[in-house]
């Protein structure tokens, strides 16, 4: 992930910075408790792309 992408996306849904999981290859969003796929490079920020992080799972 390009790290000057990353300082400027936002969640779309609370607009709070995004941080970036290599291992999943997923954009985080800590409050939403939201992960954002990137497919081929191009993160998918569409809440219904989304997976819900369990409440249980340390971000």
């Amino acid at each position: 992930m390009d790290s000057k992408l990353l300082s400027i996306l936002v969640c779309p849904i609370c607009k709070a910075p995004l941080g970036y999981q290599k291992a999943e290859n997923e954009l985080i969003c800590k409050p939403c408790r939201l992960a954002y796929p990137i497919q081929e490079g191009i993160p998918i920020m569409l809440e219904d792309s989304a997976r819900k992080i369990p409440d249980d799972v340390e971000l």
